[in-house]
């Protein structure tokens, strides 16, 4: 994720600062997705059953785990399990762990009071390729609810993710996998996160879909995240909603060929520096002044993604915004350079506004920079940035882009004197109106208990 974090202005024109380094979370490096790793042993696939009474031969899902082998299932009863699930090597590949499918919140895995590796992730899966799992609740992790890394395919389903350190459902350095009819919330950087997809002449599509986060910094935060289709899922009452991002403390930037589809993205106007369900640490990503708070969906630096047939209401500074890297765009490096532009996007068929019901502050935010950029087919009913729609190009393109300064300006202007002491600094450009009657859900602008 990391966000902006102070704006100087220098020769008129606001230019951002963006720190490099992640949060010192002890993660397994990263390998060659697909390489690598024991050979799977030859055998009939077998069930194994853990629970917390004596009728099971496994008291803990790791016990179960270390006897399991690639294509056999573990199938977890109803309880607390107060461990860290690692599931690491291709022995592992095609392994399926499960829990209550029905009602996941029946399967903890508590992560409170735990040490060292284990306390880190609810479930690690590392170098293991085709690995399931699905119907468990992961709670108070250093770190995340549910962590994929360096695999080929995987399957996060019917799973919960709560009050974590970093994400509640996390794949990184992998191709292809599934997250689905899952939830993330009170995670203090984003509840789902995709990012460093390598690039793949073949693209092996990761697919997000029917997932519900809120109540994060971040609904959705994808870092250089490639062949992504994130869809049909409701992202709300998040600090901004989605952002896939481009930056150089990860590889092969930048965010290409993503698509968001068909989602409900509202109410992110969660001014988490106001009051939090987690600890905002003293640096990374929430401990700075992060991405504008209130802002459906941002594209910081993306190529060739897709934003389409989405319901984008009630988020009071922003529903849509782009802009280019700035940070990349002055490094030495023509490769960052050229990471930083926005390129190829294109945004339609958008729905803002929920027909005049609950507007968002403003609609579409975009400075004309990049290139190939296009609109097309949005019903707005709020004012754009630029007012006079001067840099939304139409579709089909070519796409002629002319950047507007102004339009810049006051784009950048919303994280100007932003200040974390100050949690009102954040909401200085909201523009409010009322929200509309959601069933089960009410708006969180400050969190109280």
């Amino acid at each position: 994720m990391l966000p902006f974090r102070s704006l100087p202005l220098v020769a008129s024109v606001a230019l951002l600062a963006f720190p490099t380094a992640a949060l010192a979370i002890d993660y397994p490096p990263a390998g060659n997705p697909g390489k690598g790793g024991t050979k799977v042993r030859a055998g009939k696939a077998k069930t194994l059953t853990v629970c917390k009474q004596r009728k099971c031969r496994y008291r803990s899902i790791g016990a179960a785990v270390r006897k399991a082998r690639g294509g056999d299932t573990i199938k977890v009863r109803n309880g607390t399990y107060k461990e860290g699930v690692n599931i690491t090597g291709s022995r592992y590949d095609g392994l399926k762990l499960v829990g209550n499918t029905g009602k996941p919140r029946k399967v903890v895995l508590q992560g409170k009071g735990l040490k060292g590796a284990k306390a880190q992730n609810g479930v690690l899966i590392n170098n293991a390729d085709g690995v399931t799992v699905k119907g468990f609740y992961a709670r108070k992790y250093k770190a995340n609810g549910f962590f994929v890394v360096n695999a080929v395919g995987y399957t996060l389903t019917k799973l919960v993710a709560g009050h974590t350190g970093v994400y509640g459902i996390y794949a990184f350095n992998s191709k292809g996998g599934t997250m689905s009819r899952s939830e993330a919330f009170e995670n203090n950087d984003a509840g789902f996160y995709i990012g460093q997809t390598p690039r793949q002449t073949k693209p092996k599509r990761s697919i997000v879909s029917k997932v519900k986060s809120h109540t994060n910094v971040l609904g959705f935060s994808g870092t250089n995240m490639r062949y992504v289709t994130i869809k049909d899922s409701d992202f709300y009452n998040n600090g901004s909603g989605i952002v896939p991002n481009a930056l150089d403390s990860e590889k092969f930037p930048p965010p290409d060929r993503n698509v968001i589809s068909g989602n409900r993205i509202f109410w992110n106007n969660f001014n988490y520096y106001a009051g939090a369900p987690f600890t905002i640490p003293a640096s990374g990503p929430a401990g700075l002044a992060g991405y504008p708070i209130g802002v459906g969906v941002l594209l910081f630096g993306s190529q060739n993604t897709v934003v389409e047939k989405n319901r984008i209401f009630g988020n009071w500074l922003a529903g849509f915004g782009a802009i280019q890297q700035i940070q990349l765009a002055l490094e030495k490096d023509p490769k960052l350079q050229e990471a930083s532009v926005l390129r190829g996007n294109t945004v339609r068929n958008n729905d803002f506004g929920l027909g005049g019901g609950d507007l968002n502050g403003r609609d579409m935010f975009y400075d004309g920079s990049g290139t190939g950029n296009c609109f097309a087919g949005n019903t707005v009913r709020s004012p754009n940035v630029p007012a006079d729609n001067s840099t939304f190009a139409p579709c089909p393109g070519p796409a002629a882009n002319t950047p507007n300064s102004d339009a810049q300006k006051e784009g950048l202007s919303w994280v100007v004197g932003v200040n974390k002491s100050d949690p009102s600094t954040f909401e200085k450009f909201w523009i409010k109106h009322p929200h509309s009657v959601q069933k089960g859900i009410k708006p969180l602008e400050r969190f109280t208990r």
